[in-house]
Order: structure tokens, then C-alpha cells, then sequence
């Protein structure tokens, strides 16, 4: 599993010039889920994901959590984040899980971060979305499961 975490003041994910869920807020969390993911993988990011401290305090150090702050994640299903570059100029996702196997996992982490109290909007699954984005600091966080 992959995700790019963006620490932003507000974003909106629309479809077909329409916008469909907005954040203030927050994270905007690009996530993909790779050949081989599951439960376990899931679990691992949603756990860190509400917990990172990259939001900050009061003394201006990164020392708060998304569920310390009451923030909003955008979650949005991105299966380029398994982009293999190494070869050739046209990269490889054949590292991305299969659609039948990546949406339930999606699902299944957007839940796990409802149920830890954080506010989830969600872009379409396989829907090509435009993300419109204010990144906060800007703090970027890349996470891959194979490096932890």
C-alpha cells in the first residue's frame, strides 16, 4: 500500500466540472493499494494516518493529529501511486491491485478512519476527478508499506 498525505486549509474533488465532496481542514490522502495488500496493510495506515502528528500547536511545533485537530480527510483512490518509472519512459501499474480487489480495500480504510472519529469524504473509485487543493505549510508525506 501506497499514500501521499497533503496537509491542506481546504479541497474539493469534483467529477465532470461538478463537485462532489469538500473538505476543510484536513488531509487530502491519495491512496493505492498494490498486489499482495489486505487487512493488515489497511489497518497499519489508517492507524497512522489519524495519529501523525503534522498538524501544530499552539507553539508552532507539528505536535497534533488530525483527530487532535477535529480535521476532515479527503480520501481518494489513486492506483498511479504504483507507478514503476525504472524502465523506458511509460511507467508500469501492473504493481496496483485489480480493481475487484483495491475498492473493497479502499472502502475498508476510509471506514477505519470513520472509526476513528475523523470526518471522510471520499472521491469516486476508477473516476477520473479533479482535485482542487490549498496545501497547508506545505507538509507532503509519502507512505509505502514495503519501506515500514
Amino acid at each position: 500500500m501506497r499514500a501521499v498525505l497533503q496537509r491542506v486549509s481546504r479541497a474539493t474533488v469534483s467529477i465532470g466540472g461538478d463537485e462532489t465532496a469538500r473538505i476543510g481542514p484536513g488531509l487530502v490522502v491519495l491512496v493505492c493499494v498494490e498486489d499482495g495488500d489486505g487487512q493488515a496493510e489497511v489497518d497499519l495506515f489508517a492507524r497512522k494516518i489519524a495519529a501523525m502528528r503534522i498538524f501544530e500547536d499552539d507553539a508552532g511545533k507539528m505536535n497534533r493529529s488530525l483527530v487532535d485537530v477535529d480535521g476532515a480527510a479527503l480520501v481518494v483512490s489513486q492506483f498511479t501511486l504504483a507507478a514503476d518509472w525504472r524502465r523506458g519512459n511509460r511507467p508500469s501499474f501492473s504493481g496496483a491491485a485489480r480493481p475487484e480487489v483495491a475498492e473493497p480495500l479502499y472502502q475498508m480504510f476510509c471506514d477505519r478512519l470513520r472509526g476513528s472519529g475523523i470526518d471522510v469524504a471520499t472521491g469516486v473509485f476508477a473516476a477520473e476527478m479533479a482535485i482542487d487543493l490549498v496545501n497547508d505549510g506545505p507538509v507532503t508525506i509519502w507512505m509505502d508499506s514495503r519501506e515500514s
